[in-house]
């Protein structure tokens, strides 16, 4: 079979991917990317170790790691300056899903299977994510990051990686699925509704599609969950990563603060323009917010806007937070590029139902019509479209609209 590079972030998805690939017959290596924010105790590097299983060398360019395991592999050559680390785990890390002991957890399971392991330090090429979420917050735009790290850097720098080994195939552990539809590949939806994560994969170029490979994407997470258990995999209850991994306090505000400091704070209106409050900053904020308003005006107040420039965040009564349609640009095609309207289903958020929808090309991308008005759309976000359970493609909200009534 194929060599293939799989992503391994020391969960039980990834895990079972690895086991997956191994049952069909691939040669798998295993990659754990270490990306986020960390403490400088808990990350920091070992180039004088000897033993990468269990401290961390360095892996100059051009030469194998042999204490991995894997004869005739080198590392990548491609887009670094420098030498690819593997990782000193420690245990003193902090929660998120690239900790030291998720990278223990990944380098145990890839033992288990007797899969060659190695851990990259593409924290450089992380901040450029990082970079993008604080910016995309202070200009009053709801960013997703997981799309930007799916696209730049799980299903581009990877990409290199495997290029740079001689691996035909990128794998990883997400809940979507690959299909051959009139004669090539095609992104759908993973069996799982609860679980899937095509949404997440729409900025994936169309021409990497036919050398990736989604093993779990046909089955449920508690099939998952058992497969784990049967084959002794320690990791079969661990539970899911939930936060932002570079924001593991989970306040993306004072994570923004920190980076960039100044003094951004500004007014809180409502959508008959009366001021009723005061903010740190647009950075704390995102359409269709109602918890941390800092406001009490006797009913439910949501976010309906924010105005970086003039650092005023509007709020209205949850009918304020519809809109009939949306504006996108920056678009993916995973299809041939429509050259004229057509139906579809839209997603607008990760954990978000998909909406019927008319969909029109623009010159910057496209203009979606909902058949009933959506809440909460929101500028910065990604707008997913369906046909069934095939991913078109997808844009990056500009503005939302409503029809006049």
């Amino acid at each position: 079979m194929a060599r293939v590079v799989l992503a391994m972030s020391g969960g039980v998805d990834s895990s079972v991917a690895a086991s997956l690939l191994l049952e069909q017959g691939h040669e798998v290596v295993g990659v754990f990317m270490r990306h986020g924010e960390a403490s400088p105790v808990a990350c920091e590097l070992d180039v004088h170790s000897d033993n990468s299983s269990e401290r961390g060398t360095t892996v100059p360019r051009g030469q194998t790691n042999r204490s991995a395991g894997l004869a005739g592999l080198s590392s990548p050559a491609q887009d670094r300056d420098h030498d690819l680390p593997v990782l000193n785990h420690r245990s003193d890390h902090k929660r998120g899903c690239c900790t030291a002991s998720d990278a223990e957890d990944a380098r145990r399971v890839a033992d288990r299977l007797d899969v060659p392991f190695f851990a990259l330090d593409l924290a450089g090429e992380f901040r450029e994510i990082m970079d993008y979420f604080a910016e995309e917050y202070l200009a009053g735009r709801t960013p997703n990051p997981c799309v930007m790290c799916n696209r730049w850097i799980k299903f581009g720098k990877l990409f290199h990686y495997a290029d740079s080994i001689g691996a035909e195939f990128l794998a990883t552990g997400h809940y979507a699925r690959l299909a051959d539809r009139d004669g090539e590949p095609a992104l759908l939806r993973g069996i799982d509704s609860n679980k899937d994560q095509s949404y997440a994969l729409f900025g994936v170029e169309r021409s990497l599609l036919s050398r990736m490979l989604l093993p779990i994407g046909t089955f449920t997470k508690p099939e998952i969950r058992a497969a784990a258990e049967r084959i002794g995999l320690r990791v079969a209850e661990k539970r899911d990563s939930q936060e932002i991994c570079f924001v593991a306090s989970g306040k993306h505000g004072d994570f923004i603060r920190s980076r960039h400091g100044g003094d951004r704070a500004g007014e809180i209106v409502t959508v008959a323009g009366d001021v009723v409050g005061t903010h740190r900053g647009v950075e704390d904020f995102t359409i269709g917010q109602r918890k941390g308003l800092g406001v009490a005006l006797g009913e439910p107040y949501f976010v309906v806007s924010i105005d970086a420039d003039s650092r005023r965040v509007t709020i209205g009564p949850e009918e304020t937070l519809y809109a009939d349609g949306l504006e996108a640009s920056d678009v993916n095609w995973l299809i041939d590029p429509p050259a004229t309207g057509f139906r579809c289903e839209a997603k607008i958020r990760y954990n978000g139902p998909a909406a019927a929808a008319t969909a029109e090309p623009t010159e910057e991308g496209f203009r979606l019509t909902f058949d009933d008005p959506r809440k909460g759309v929101a500028p910065g976000q990604a707008a997913v479209l369906y046909d069934g359970d095939r991913v078109l493609g997808g844009g990056w909200i500009d503005r939302a609209f409503r029809r006049e009534r």
